[in-house]
Formats: structure tokens, sequence, C-alpha cells
């Protein structure tokens, strides 16, 4: 069984691989993992290019849902989106937040820091930053933010209590945050969990939905609401690369289901005091 830094090690590699690449070679991936199916991506990836602030050149296709459609981003608010990429989410959450406000994106990866700040500089853009750093323990003062987005990421860390402990110390009270996450509704099989490509590609990282949603009330989250919540189905393509014939009739016979939520969740207000353990107090 791999330790929480070798799990980390193999995403960063990965995600340095995928930084390198354009959209069009991560389309044909998994979450841009590399030997997957298109079918995967098309399922799991939804469509920016209508939304204010998309920027192509910060799309590398990794995404399994639309965070700052649902995150209620208001003019002027301070924004920090975990796992933050090439930028797009953003660019697009600058988009709503507009020139008063401020966003700062967050990622453990040196390629994809890089690569962002470029793109904010094409853009010209002074109130958009790019801070390296784990998401467990952020580059960023506590009470600092107004929202918190996150678009397939948080599957990808190991410790997930520890990010959301430290959401909440970040969000100012009354603070709240829309997250895209890939959870399970069954039990994959071992050699999924085991693979690093689907590890690094998003799925066998994902923990069941209801610990999910048990780790954001653990942390002292209110208002905790699933705003989007969609299956993504894994083509025998796939599944064969890890699995024998027997195997892979067996794990479509079962009620496994993964699955693509939103989650949104609300800080309480100073009345209602900090969670034990958060750090914000």
């Amino acid at each position: 069984m791999q330790t929480e830094s070798e799990i980390k090690e193999m995403v960063r590699q990965k995600y340095s691989e995928i930084a390198l690449q354009d959209k069009a070679t991560n389309a044909s991936s998994c979450c841009g993992a590399g030997g997957c199916s298109t079918e995967v991506y098309n399922i799991m990836s939804e469509d920016y290019d209508t939304l204010e602030g998309y920027t192509e050149d910060a799309d590398l296709g990794l995404g399994c849902g639309l965070p700052t459609v649902f995150a209620k981003i208001k003019e002027g608010d301070t924004v920090i989106d975990l796992g933050s990429g090439a930028g797009n989410d953003c660019f697009v959450a600058r988009a709503e937040t507009g020139p008063n406000g401020k966003v700062i994106g967050v990622d453990f990866t040196p390629a994809m820091i890089e690569k962002a700040r470029e793109n904010a500089d094409k853009l010209g853009f002074n109130n958009v930053e790019f801070r390296q750093g784990d998401i467990e323990n952020m580059p960023v003062g506590g009470n600092m933010a107004d929202v918190v987005v996150s678009n397939c990421v948080l599957n990808l860390v190991p410790n997930k209590k520890a990010v959301f402990a430290d959401i909440y110390r970040v969000l100012k009270p009354g603070g709240h945050f829309s997250i895209s996450d890939i959870v399970l509704t069954g039990i994959l099989p071992e050699k999924l969990q085991q693979a690093a490509e689907m590890y690094a590609g998003c799925v066998s990282g994902a923990i069941q939905m209801d610990q999910y949603l048990g780790l954001i009330h653990e942390a002292g989250f209110k208002n905790v609401t699933v705003q989007k919540n969609k299956p993504i189905i894994v083509p025998e393509d796939i599944l064969v690369n890890y699995l024998n014939q027997e195997e892979v009739k067996q794990y479509l016979a079962l009620e496994t289901s993964i699955r693509s939520i939103t989650v949104y969740a609300e800080k309480g207000d100073k009345a209602a005091g900090c969670a034990p353990g958060s750090g914000c107090c």
C-alpha cells in the first residue's frame, strides 16, 4: 500500500507531464492521465465555452464539473481555487468577482504554476495570482476568502479531512465553497484502486459519497448541499487495462457507481464559533 507522500509524488509527476501537453492530447486520455478512452473524457468534462472568462489556453480538459457556475461569486469577492492547474477556473471566477475582487490559485505542481502565471500575464490580470503549495496547508492566511472553489482535485489528495479543515480556516465567517469532485457509491475493485493512471486520472482516489459529505460536516460546515450529481461510466476499453474479462463482468454486474458531484457548504458566522481543530481560532 502506498504512503500519502508516495501518492502525492505520483500525482505531482503525472500533472507535471500534463502541464506540458495540449488540450487535444489530454482530451484523448482519462483526466489527462494517459492511456484512457475518449469516452471517459467526454462523460467527465463540462462545457466551459459559453462561460465569461473562459480561456482556451488555460483549459487542459481536466475538470469534472463547473464549480464556478454554482459558487455564488459576487462582485469584489476574494476567491481561492484549489488545484488551479493552468488557471481556467480562476479566470472564470475573475469574470464573476470583477477587477475589484481577488482570485488566488493554489497548486502544488511547479509546471502548472508556471503555465498559469504565463496565462495570467498574457491576459493582463493583476488581481489573479498563483501560489505553489499543498491544499492541506495552503499558503494563505486565515479568514480571508469569501468563496473557495475546486474542480476534480480533492479526490487526488490522500488526506481529504485536512483539506476540508484548511478550507474552513481560510474562509471568512459566513463564507462558502462550491467543489466539483469524483465520489463513489460502491467499492472499486482493488486493481483499479491501485492503478496509477486511474488514480491520477481522477477515479480510484475517490472515496464513498457518504464519507465525503461526512468529512465536510465534521469540519464544521453547515448547509451542506449537493448542487449537481451525475454518473460517470467507465467503458470496457479502460477496464480491460486493469481487469481480466471475468473481473470486468463482475465489475459491470455490481451496483458500483462513480459519480461527479458539485457540493456547496457554508462556514458559520462569528457567533457560531470555530470548528474544533480547524485552526481558525
